[in-house]
């Protein structure tokens, strides 16, 4: 069997375009390095799956050199893919730096399309003290069988309310909320969601948080209003085109599930004529880089994913110092929405929208 190369920060270094100093200080934690950088590094620390070997300092109880293993788990690549890379590095600066502090060495294990069997099997006789499992991508029964092998285990990205199993989510019922508060107090009532049927856990969270939270605020939910893509920038972009060519009559704003959908969804808007955000607003969901550059800047909602990372650590760590069996943990990370320019308040709208143009190839 061909034995895999082991990547030194050097490697991560040449790869990202940054020096072996600066990578050192982002995968610790450690000085004033800008987004963009810290966000090249961890997009090659994902891409080589470089197992970081992290400073042990301290007194803590862990002894030296015991190791932590980050599952990073694309079952079928609907949601982790290259398009949400950025997203899964922030939790890996997280959970690098939260490591380093308690003494831990944090490796990085990436699993593409291959069965969740395998997965749990890779943790047979592995030298490892506890586990962090990427669980965007996985039913309950999937969270079973990896739990299944017996080690301390945390899962993020994730929530079911049922699996008695550690979770640390982001709080997808507080979130929508805000969004949808945030549309009624600029005046709009007629509010779409756009959808999408790949499955994950954080994507059904947030379609019933949407029809519940509509609800609660007196709001009616119109089902021509909920639309349905594909996650990816491509899908989403192809399958709005497709709807704006049907004839499809627009909300006044939408929600989108994430960032990526939004992407999507905006260019084949624009592309059709349909103004962002003077004719249909638009917010998203996950505060991606390229939100904040994009034309216009997308409103959209902010969880640190570096807070889930330092929390899964933290409380993997208790589970492994822990004399007694501890019952399961479940912690759900608050959101915040960050107001840019995809949205607007209806009054400042002229009444009449323009015609779309034809959306056609």
């Amino acid at each position: 069997m061909k034995k895999k190369k082991s990547f030194t920060i050097r490697d991560i270094a040449e790869n990202a375009g940054v020096s072996p100093a600066t990578v050192s200080l982002v995968l610790n934690g450690k000085g004033e390095i800008s987004g963009e950088t810290r966000t090249r590094v961890l997009e090659a620390v994902s891409r080589l799956n470089y197992v970081p070997r992290v400073a042990k300092t301290g007194n803590g109880t862990t002894g030296p050199g015991e190791t932590i293993r980050f599952l990073k788990i694309s079952k079928h690549g609907g949601t982790v893919n290259r398009d949400h890379s950025v997203f899964v590095s922030d939790y890996i600066d997280g959970m690098s730096s939260e490591a380093s502090r308690r003494n831990y060495t944090l490796e990085v294990a990436s699993f593409e399309g291959q069965p969740v069997s395998a997965v749990a099997e890779s943790l047979a006789g592995a030298p490892v003290r506890g586990v962090i499992a990427l669980g965007t991508e996985l039913s309950a029964v999937d969270i079973h069988m990896i739990q299944g092998m017996g080690l301390p285990t945390v899962f993020i990205d994730t929530f079911y309310d049922v699996v008695e199993a550690n979770f640390v989510d982001m709080n997808n019922e507080d979130a929508v909320f805000k969004v949808l508060s945030h549309f009624k107090q600029s005046g709009f009532s007629r509010i779409g969601f756009v959808a999408s049927p790949t499955e994950t856990m954080n994507f059904r969270l947030r379609r019933e948080a949407y029809v519940k939270n509509m609800q609660r605020l007196n709001l009616k939910v119109q089902p021509d209003d909920i639309l349905s893509v594909e996650s990816t920038y491509e899908g989403a972009y192809r399958d709005t085109r497709e709807l704006l060519k049907s004839g499809h009559n627009l909300a006044e704003c939408y929600f989108c599930t994430n960032d990526i959908i939004a992407y999507g969804f905006i260019r084949a808007l624009k592309e059709s004529g349909v103004r962002i955000p003077e004719d249909v607003s638009v917010i998203g969901f996950d505060n991606l880089p390229q939100s904040a550059t994009m034309e216009p800047m997308l409103t959209t909602v902010d969880v640190s994913k570096r807070k889930i990372g330092n929390v899964a650590v933290s409380i993997l760590d208790d589970l492994i110092n822990a004399a007694d069996k501890q019952p399961a943990v479940k912690v759900l990370v608050g959101a915040d929405l960050v107001v840019r320019q995809s949205d607007s308040v209806l009054s400042s709208r002229k009444k009449k929208r323009p015609q779309l143009e034809d959306a056609g190839e």
